[in-house]
């Protein structure tokens, strides 16, 4: 039986994870077996959603709010990575602690799991403060119920950029007195690479028309600056850079500058009053560095040759804060994908050791990881090429499992170790690619989950 959990759990998607409304109507939330509708929803009110110029870390007052947290399957192409959803993860707080939520039939239950949508346009300092409004009233109310409650705190479990709106109001918003735990998955504590190619290349042009209206969009969000890389990351012939240190195309200098400013001031701060756990994906081939040409990003996987590996969005060397040793205790190392993290076997055994109930977690160091190469994005009509290699040197056949978005199998491939394999074109649509190990291996190497849009240039104008 596991032990009831006196705290408050508070559960931050990242970006793209909330759905959002305006004037009631849902403009951005995709349900089962509706990412492409869901995108071209959003695409006929992009220019309503667009932010001005020099929002900073205000509300444009456009009323544009957050309702609820993903479920399913998601994706902005162009703009950060796929994401398959947070449903697996509060089922499986609910009911591996009995964890109670919010109802708004019943506003005077009290509840300790509290998943919390925000606005995922909008700075993370905006984020940060709106976060003390909501998770300090839901604390005091956790905490009246019972003298036996009354030393209870938050402990914050977020994918992605929601562990950067959580460190902003821990940090510099006073969070610290009331946070027991911060634990971040994926989150790029120090950037990624994805945000500096989307902002300066821009949305693929492939995606036809609708690639300048998403492009016109990203580049007006406070958030997407504030994942870029905070490391140097920029191949020139001096050395490697940072943004701030060499022209940037296509991008404002003053909004890197505030950008950059955000991480500093977040590790700036010296807090030991909270434990803070880091799960970080590793294994997969993630862009890393950059170099410039003809002013367009042209990534690259390597840091000064070496392969620092990631989750294919976020480095490993990010996916940390910059004040974290590389052995620091505290950090668990997943080999699996970013969208994938927040339902992945072994981050959930991860989470029931944090937590408490468990004295050791079983399943982290205790498979062999598999490397995964797929894109995100393929159009229509293109075939999927995907390779895979166990790292442990075996020759250990592999199996890629395509399921759709309602949850059927639509092929299956078999894979040898680092040979391409190529799949027929598949429907437009959503997709996630489960690779594994096929017979008796299967229990010896851990899956890794990809998700994949298909898109269709006809429909999606």
């Amino acid at each position: 039986m596991t032990a009831p959990i006196q705290d408050l759990i508070v559960v931050l998607p990242g970006i793209l994870g909330s759905t959002l409304a305006k004037d009631g109507k849902l403009i951005w939330a995709p349900s089962a077996g509706a990412v492409l509708r869901a995108i071209t929803t959003m695409g006929r009110d992009i220019k309503a959603m667009e932010l001005p110029e020099g929002i900073g870390d205000e509300h444009p007052g456009d009323g544009v709010r957050p309702v609820g947290l993903m479920p399913d399957l998601h994706v902005l192409p162009g703009l950060w990575s796929a994401n398959i959803g947070y449903d697996t993860l509060l089922r499986w707080l609910r009911s591996k602690f009995h964890l109670i939520e919010a109802s708004q039939d019943d506003p005077d239950q009290f509840a300790n799991l509290l998943p919390i949508p925000y606005d995922w346009r909008l700075s993370n300092r905006y984020n940060g403060r709106r976060l003390k409004s909501i998770v300090e009233p839901a604390l005091e109310k956790w905490r009246s119920q019972h003298p036996i409650m009354a030393d209870a705190k938050v402990v914050f479990i977020c994918h992605s950029m929601g562990g950067l709106v959580a460190r902003w109001y821990i940090d510099r918003e006073g969070g610290a007195e009331i946070t027991r735990k911060l634990i971040t998955l994926g989150t790029p504590h120090r950037g990624a690479l994805n945000a500096l190619e989307q902002l300066v290349n821009g949305t693929p042009v492939g995606l036809g028309p609708f690639a300048l209206k998403l492009t016109r969009f990203a580049r007006s969000l406070p958030s997407l600056y504030q994942l870029l890389s905070e490391y140097a990351c920029i191949e020139t012939p001096q050395g490697l850079a940072k943004t701030t240190e060499t022209p940037v195309p296509e991008l404002a200098a003053s909004r890197i500058d505030d950008a950059m400013c955000f991480h500093a001031e977040l590790d700036a701060v010296r807090l030991d009053t909270y434990d803070l756990h880091p799960v970080v994906g590793f294994r997969q081939p993630t862009k890393t560095t950059v170099r410039f040409e003809h002013g367009r990003v042209v990534p690259v996987y390597t840091i000064e040759g070496h392969d620092e590996g990631g989750d294919g969005t976020v480095p490993r060397l990010a996916a940390t804060p910059a004040r974290f040793r590389p052995d620091h205790p505290t950090i668990r190392s997943v080999a699996e994908r970013h969208g994938a993290l927040q339902s992945n076997r072994t981050v959930l055994d991860e989470l029931e050791f944090v937590l408490g109930a468990r004295s050791k977690p079983y399943r982290v160091g205790g498979q062999v990881e598999i490397s995964v190469t797929v894109e995100e994005l393929i159009l229509c009509g293109e075939p999927l090429v995907l390779s895979a290699t166990p790292l442990d040197g075996s020759r250990t056949r592999l199996r890629a499992t395509v399921i759709n978005e309602a949850g059927h199998e639509v092929t299956s491939a078999l894979l040898e170790p680092a040979r391409p394999v190529t799949i027929d074109p598949l429907p437009p649509g959503g997709y996630t690619i489960t690779v594994g190990a096929v017979g008796t291996a299967a229990t010896r190497l851990a899956p890794v989950t990809c998700p994949l849009l298909v898109w269709d240039t006809r429909e999606n104008q």
